[in-house]
């Protein structure tokens, strides 16, 4: 039969054939969620051409549209994990940072299909803002992390309060719980007005409300000290609150750099314990602006924030910290350098009640995800855990 066929017709039914073995065999791949193949062959070839601003947003559009691993072991939930956070059950402790999705174009299909636990979404400027000129986002491959100086790049309140108003219109009960990072204008005269209109925006539509401090200018005493505007900022953020009498009312966590000094770290544990300044909680830690010196990447000089395995160590420190600091009082989301189950039990350990991880998502896809919740299942068993509730902080009390 072949015999009589031409060369060009066999080549043609060969690509056809093989081109559409190999589409079917990704979206089942992807479909049901495989490590290997997201970690080893597909995100490998997509950095490889893709510069990674552009393939974080191809991905985030793919999420957008639902395109998310709705089979896999992502979607898994494990009783030993679900836990309870600012009040909210939440099916479990893994949770989406803010910078995946700046602007909540995917809101609901994260809640929903992701796997995680609680998402976060900003951090929202008041004005939309452009941000720094690209390239302003780089991998450090050797390193598995990320190099980012956005500069606070932003669709802005007005925009992405619609999308979060309409996300939440129908809202499933098992879905994530949703927070809102928050952010000033760089080039603000009154940060405080900023962070008014954020809250009273997102105040009805958020589970809880970050003040992320980390855009302006953190490490300055005048704005971190024990009588600083930081504690103004706070305080105001709670008023806000209180004269909106919603009948559930957002919490607002504190979002820190890990950069802070000894003499900072206290001031900020001081003004968290404080019920006046309305803190319900902290996040530890957002990016770093130093550099480890076994970083190997060429990317390594680029300037900007540090995210990624190597912000692991430093945010841990952090974490445990914070938690002495506030004798495990305020609770904190630990963040930095999470991809597997022993990398969050370590914040879990050290101080964290639950915990966000983002720059994994760019070297090994929504699988890990999976991963981590069914790594740190198996860590609580062999530390003789029923929950994980009953390891946060469990450092403190092995000492």
């Amino acid at each position: 039969m072949f015999s009589r066929t031409s060369p060009p017709f066999i080549s043609r039914s060969a690509i056809y054939i093989v081109g559409g073995g190999l589409l079917g065999y990704g979206a089942t791949e992807l479909l049901f969620s495989s490590e290997t193949f997201q970690s080893k062959a597909l995100l490998p070839v997509i950095n490889r051409y893709m510069d990674v601003e552009s393939s974080q947003n191809l991905a985030l559009r793919f999420a957008s549209w639902g395109f998310l691993p709705k089979y896999g072991s992502n979607r898994k939930e494990y009783p030993e994990l679900k836990c309870e956070f600012l009040g909210k059950s939440l099916k479990n402790p893994v949770g989406l940072a803010a910078g995946f999705d700046k602007n909540g174009k995917a809101i609901r299909p994260l809640a929903e299909l992701s796997g995680f636990g609680l998402i976060e979404i900003g951090s929202v400027t008041p004005i939309p803002n452009k941000g720094n000129p690209r390239p302003r986002l780089f991998r450090l491959e050797e390193d598995e992390g990320l190099i980012n100086r956005y500069g606070s790049n932003s669709d802005g309140v007005g925009k992405v309060h619609l999308r979060v108003r309409s996300a939440r219109t129908e809202w499933m009960e098992n879905a994530a719980i949703l927070g809102i990072s928050l952010a000033n204008n760089m080039l603000t005269d009154d940060s405080m007005l900023d962070y008014e209109i954020g809250v009273n925006y997102f105040a009805p539509y958020s589970d809880y409300i970050v003040i992320n401090i980390s855009p302006t200018n953190a490490r300055n005493p005048t704005f971190v000290g024990k009588n600083g505007e930081l504690k103004k900022l706070m305080q105001y953020a709670k008023h806000l609150l209180d004269c909106s009498q919603l009948e559930s009312r957002p919490r607002i966590l504190l979002k820190i750099p890990p950069d802070l000094s000894e003499i900072e770290k206290k001031n900020v544990a001081s003004l968290s314990l404080d019920p006046k300044n309305g803190v319900d909680g902290l996040i530890v830690s957002d990016t770093t602006s130093t550099r480890p010196d076994n970083l190997k990447s060429e990317n390594r000089l680029e300037i900007g924030g540090l995210s990624g395995a190597p912000l692991r160590r430093i945010s841990t420190e952090c974490v445990r910290e914070m938690y002495r600091l506030t004798n495990g009082q305020v609770p904190i989301i630990g963040c930095g350098g999470i991809s597997s189950g022993a990398d969050a039990y370590e914040k879990i350990k050290a101080g964290a009640s639950v915990v966000q991880l983002y720059s994994a998502l760019v070297f090994h896809g929504f699988p890990v995800v999976g991963k981590v919740k069914r790594e740190l299942v198996e860590l609580l068993k062999q530390d003789g855990y029923t929950n994980v509730s009953q390891a946060v902080g469990a450092d403190h009390r092995a000492r």
